[in-house]
């Protein structure tokens, strides 16, 4: 299957909730994916604070089943239900990449640049987002269904003893993909004239 062109990918990258397992891709090409976007994606001072773990297939239905229940515990009884479609239609797809950026990287640079140390967890938030575009959008390249999630405090700590992720590395966002099993949503735009201003 051919790669999409990178501005093909822009343009069509999309939020799909209906996913499956029956990717057409390796397992190695999706982690030279994500090591790709870890290594390049650009970062103040160069200071590459971005991490990530790949959960594929059982590890990946782990997540989501323990985020199911952590949030049953808090979530309304009559609410519950569509949260639980929900957690399922997460894990019915192939993988989960959880994105993080690293605290103890980001307190060095505080220490060692005080006159920025106020900037610099704004900064690791423009370089988490950069990683994570990158990825989806590759991702997308590739024939891939993904979507952006954020379960963050609640499955921190649940992460950590399951994985053995340092505690350090602070969790931004969960990125379910798969094979795409259904049409994403209309997608609407507002005018670019209201969105850009251009002076020659």
């Amino acid at each position: 299957m051919d790669s999409k062109s990178f501005t093909d990918a822009v343009k069509e990258r999309r939020t799909y909730y209906a996913i499956n397992k029956d990717i057409k891709i390796s397992e190695a090409k999706i982690q030279e994916v994500v090591e790709l976007a870890i290594k390049h994606a650009p970062s103040s001072f160069n200071s590459q604070t971005s991490r990530a773990v790949i959960l594929f297939k059982e590890q990946s239905d782990k997540f989501w089943q323990l985020t199911t229940n952590i949030l049953k515990a808090i979530v309304p009884a009559d609410s519950f239900p569509a949260t639980e479609t929900r957690m399922k239609g997460f894990g019915a797809g192939y993988g989960t990449i959880l994105f993080f950026e690293d605290e103890t990287a980001i307190k060095k640079l505080q220490d060692g640049f005080p006159l920025y140390a106020s900037a610099f967890p704004g900064f690791a938030e423009h370089t988490s987002g950069m990683v994570q575009f990158i990825v989806w959008t590759a991702l997308e390249a590739e024939g891939l269904g993904c979507s952006l999630q954020h379960y963050s405090p609640l499955v921190d700590e649940s992460i950590q003893k399951e994985w053995g992720v340092p505690s350090s590395w602070k969790l931004k966002a969960q990125m379910p993909f798969g094979n795409p099993a259904g049409a994403p949503g209309e997608k609407t735009f507002q005018p670019l004239e209201e969105r850009v201003r251009v002076f020659h």
